[in-house]
């Protein structure tokens, strides 16, 4: 599993395995105030992180950043 968030010490304190960082608490997986093709990529990118962390194996925790 991943874990998505935009606060990191809560998912390593709940025990999270694999996390990915996103944007900002009310808007985590994209920025409404970026341009339609911007957010889009920015979308796909933090969704690509996610499986790439979906794919990786991982001892304890991982937080998957740039």
């Amino acid at each position: 599993m991943v874990h998505m968030c935009t606060i990191v010490p809560i998912s390593l304190t709940v025990g999270a395995n694999r996390i990915v960082p996103t944007v900002a608490i009310p808007h985590p997986l994209g920025n409404p105030e970026l341009p339609f093709e911007d957010e889009k990529a920015l979308r796909r990118r933090l969704v690509s992180k996610a499986l790439h962390a979906l794919s990786t194996e991982v001892d304890g925790q991982k937080v998957f950043e740039d």
